[in-house]
């Protein structure tokens, strides 16, 4: 290789002229030392310096030769999933080099006119290509178009590989090496930007099975329920021996799906309307009404644990849509508490009192034992806030009431139609229902492994609105953590309880479908509770469209240190990698050559001419976004450790034989049937804690009722 300032290596290999030369003349020494004048010890003696120089200007020429062919074929790079390394302290993304300003100098020198017949593919490969098409059908060429066509070491005209993009934007380091990522960089977030099928789910599946391998708590969100990734997730699974850790989330398929309660895990009561209230529209009017529903499901949330009653989304529909039976119910329940023993039948006399002529227009219509609580109520010297709310609610028209919540029904329609409902509602005492009931702190107290599958092509809405509550009951759980850590108030007597925080690695991938208000704490807060999120879209336009508003966008943006960047169609996007780079100096060698002649008849001259070389130096980016754009698939830019600029290309996934692979979705739902809790045992469980956290939340509610 040349140590001038200027590096050629897109040029004619001359070293292989020499290198002909010296073993030519080697080969003479030894076999004719006569012919070259010489004793034979010193015919010898030189015919070892002459080999040696022959080998080191032959791999100077090889070097040369395996720079152009990358050029115009990168090697294969192919890893069977069990051969993926596996690190205690760093993370694997690939092969790849470190992207210098020798590497944007490279890469400007392959766009020279004079070179692109070491950049591009000959001629002869062009012409195979035409009659690979010209012949497809013709009779006595098909065969010669079948070979052209065929990808193996004797077919010199094959194919390229159908992954696009300019292989020159790896092919300027030849010699790549592993990259490492410090595990320790994983706390501050990770973000990958890649358009439709460049390699993202790839990647996903690399860092996946690494950190399934190192025993992370691995939460993994997938809105459109990708059955490949859910394989694969399985399957490391059972390679590392934690299938029995696994639980499968999946609204597409909800026979084979454990069951999440949403709204159902809080650490306060005001989280359940929160959760429900953001998932509707806040912009112009609809914000009046955002904050109706938000306060009349949080009067139904509060009723419903003070009853010790965990919320579901079908109460909550329910009691919407009617609430008159829930404030029966916890008017009785707080008059046998609070209330006179007599309380009964002074209710009973005065429903026998009331005149439906004498109701006002809100009452009309209404059960005369409710209007009879509320009179009674109104006439004690009580007060409970939880009956306040309920009170507040009961004495509107029903005409009106259901004008100002109609915005959160249809919402709650959606969730509550069909098997899905059984998903994100489970009847915790029922019997004939084996599929388990998942809560995220019990998962992260067993090291456990959920895939979320939230069938994003069939409802948005519904996978927004599960996906957004699960983040939001996350970022809650996170909180926990950093009061009280991980350690179970169920576990038996003498059980240490855990002397450090679990690692949490949460993907979510197509994570513009699923960001909303819960998504920014879980970035910016929740590190400190070992909470490392990897998060995967096309484009970040697609982010700031689905937060309607730029400067939020830019919030979560900045909550992401590493930046993983694979091909890109949208320059926005591109520049948000790209403006973070340092501009560096590109060197230009230009010929110059001149002639001037004499018009003095007494000089001896005549003419002059002049040829020179001039290297001038100009000031560059070091990477466009144009070149993000020509990216091949599988390959990418990170931005690693405070902004050094990375390239690197992934392995393409090898499953031929992987006996740890299922065959299909029903094959991971056999297997999962014989490992699943029953709901029997999980209530056993938690039923404890229940009353505790029901209490709790009672008293929270007491304590807090100015929130409402």
């Amino acid at each position: 290789m040349s140590e001038h300032p200027v590096e050629a290596l897109l040029r004619p290999p001359v070293e292989l002229w020499s290198a002909v030369a010296a073993s030519a003349t080697g080969a003479i020494a030894i076999l004719a030392p006569w012919g070259l004048m010489m004793p034979p010890g010193l015919a010898y003696a030189a015919a070892a310096v002459l080999f040696s120089l022959a080998l080191v200007r032959a791999r100077q020429a090889l070097r040369v030769l395996r720079y152009q062919r990358n050029m115009r074929r990168l090697p294969r790079y192919q890893l069977r999933a069990e051969r993926i390394p596996l690190s205690r302290h760093k993370l694997f993304l690939g092969k790849g080099f470190r992207w210098t300003q020798r590497h944007t100098q490279r890469l400007r020198d392959t766009l020279r006119p004079d070179v692109q017949r070491y950049v591009q593919p000959s001629p002869l490969y062009h012409w195979a290509r035409r009659k690979e098409v010209a012949w497809e059908s013709t009779p006595g060429l098909k065969q010669a178009a079948h070979l052209l066509r065929h990808s193996a070491w004797w077919n010199p005209l094959k194919p390229l590989p159908s992954v696009g993009g300019t292989p020159a934007l790896h092919a300027v380091e030849p010699d790549e090496e592993d990259v490492w990522m410090n595990l320790g960089e994983r706390v501050g977030h990770t973000l990958v930007l890649g358009t439709t099928r460049v390699g993202k789910t790839r990647l996903a599946e690399i860092l996946i099975t690494q950190d399934i391998r190192r025993g992370d708590v691995v939460i993994v969100f997938d809105p459109k329920g990708d059955a490949d990734l859910l394989r694969r997730i399985y399957a490391e699974a059972k390679r590392a021996g934690r299938d029995s850790e696994f639980y499968l989330f999946h609204l597409g398929f909800p026979e084979m799906s454990a069951r999440y309660n949403a709204i159902g895990n809080f650490s306060r009561i005001t989280e359940v309307a929160t959760r429900i209230a953001n998932q509707l529209p806040s912009e112009g009017n609809s914000a009046a009404f955002k904050e109706f529903a938000w306060r009349f499901v949080n009067i139904v949330a509060r009723a419903l644990v003070a009853l010790r009653r965990r919320p579901d989304y079908q109460h909550i529909r329910r009691y919407i849509n009617d609430i008159e039976p829930l404030f029966i119910e916890y008017a009785q329940a707080y008059l046998l508490r609070e209330g006179a023993p007599d309380w009964a039948s002074d209710v009973e006399e005065i429903a026998g009192n009331i005149s439906e002529r004498n109701l006002s227009t809100a009452l009309r219509g209404r059960d005369r034992k409710a209007i009879a609580l509320m009179r009674y109520l109104q006439a004690q010297d009580l007060y409970d806030p939880v009956m306040d709310g309920l009170l507040s609610a009961f004495k509107y028209d029903k005409t009106y009431f259901d004008k100002i919540v109609s915005s959160v029904g249809p919402l709650m329609e959606k969730l509550t139609t069909g098997k899905i409902a059984e998903l994100i509602s489970p009847d915790y005492l029922s019997d004939n229902d084996n599929r388990p009931i998942f809560e995220w702190l019990d998962v992260i107290r067993r090291g456990g492994i959920v895939y979320v599958g939230l069938d994003a092509l069939t409802d948005t809405t519904v996978a927004s609105a599960v996906g957004n509550s699960m983040f939001a009951d996350l970022v809650s759980v996170a909180g926990h953590i950093y009061k009280h850590g991980v350690t179970d108030p169920n576990a038996e007597p003498g059980v240490q309880p855990q002397a450090s925080l679990p690692t949490i690695s949460m993907h979510a991938d197509e994570f513009n479908e699923l960001i909303g208000d819960e998504f920014v704490p879980l970035l910016n807060k929740a590190g400190g509770a070992g909470f490392q999120v990897t998060a995967y879209t096309q484009t970040w336009s697609d982010v700031e469209a689905k937060i309607g508003n730029r400067a939020k966008a830019g919030q979560v943006a900045g909550n992401f240190n590493t930046m993983i960047m694979l091909r890109v169609k949208e320059l926005a996007t591109a520049e948000m990698l790209t403006d973070q780079l340092s501009r560096v100096e590109v060197l230009t060698l230009m010929s110059v050559s001149g002639v001037s002649d004499s018009s003095d008849p007494l000089s001896g001259v005549d003419f002059q001419s002049r040829n020179e070389d001039r290297i001038s130096v100009s000031e560059v980016p070091m990477l466009t976004p144009a070149e993000l754009v020509r990216l091949p698939k599988g390959q990418a830019f990170a931005l690693l450790e405070g902004g050094c600029l990375w390239k690197v290309r992934m392995p393409l996934p090898d499953d031929r034989g992987d006996p740890a692979m299922p065959d299909s979705l029903a094959s991971i739902a056999a297997a999962m049937e014989r490992t699943y809790i029953t709901n029997d045992h999980w209530y056993r469980v938690n039923d404890t804690w229940w009353h505790e956290s029901a209490d709790t939340a009672v008293r929270t509610s007491s304590e807090n009722a100015d929130d409402v």
